[in-house]
């Protein structure tokens, strides 16, 4: 198999690379927010200044929810790596996922519930997705509150 090289110079995709950001796929937040509003789910902001850099927030309920490519984040059913460079994409793709977690450990310790939705699930599952926030949004309003009597 003939191996394809770069069309440029590693000093230009490593520029070009640098220049990705982590709000660069709008279509998967796009679609969060369409589930959002078609299960009447509000409340949400998004590009706040937290750590790790979520895509959505709840603040009043310290949730956090992070919308993973599957390229990106690594993926066990998706992730298909690149042939070329394969050793870069490994440890990229490797890094990637020990950010994550660290991220998520990070929020947590400062008592924020972190919810990390799958690229793929948005498309194949919306109502598992939606449940798993829904959820959250539920136990997080109902602290405190008495509990109705027998």
């Amino acid at each position: 198999m003939k191996r394809r090289t770069d069309t440029v110079s590693r000093t230009k995709r490593s520029d070009i690379m640098r220049a990705v950001r982590s709000h660069g796929n709008k279509s998967t937040e796009l679609m969060l927010i369409r589930i959002f509003r078609n299960h009447k789910v509000s409340g949400w902001r998004r590009r706040t200044n937290l750590a790790g850099d979520p895509d959505f927030v709840f603040s009043r309920h310290r949730i956090a929810v992070f919308v993973d490519g599957c390229f990106w984040h690594g993926c066990a059913r998706h992730c298909r790596m690149p042939t070329g460079n394969r050793s870069y994409w490994n440890g990229k793709i490797a890094s990637n996922i020990v950010r994550d977690k660290r991220v998520n450990r990070l929020l947590r310790r400062c008592g924020w519930r972190v919810v990390r939705v799958w690229e793929h699930e948005l498309t194949k599952n919306p109502g598992r997705c939606i449940r798993r926030i829904k959820e959250l949004l539920e136990v997080k309003s109902n602290i405190g509150k008495p509990k109705p009597a027998k």
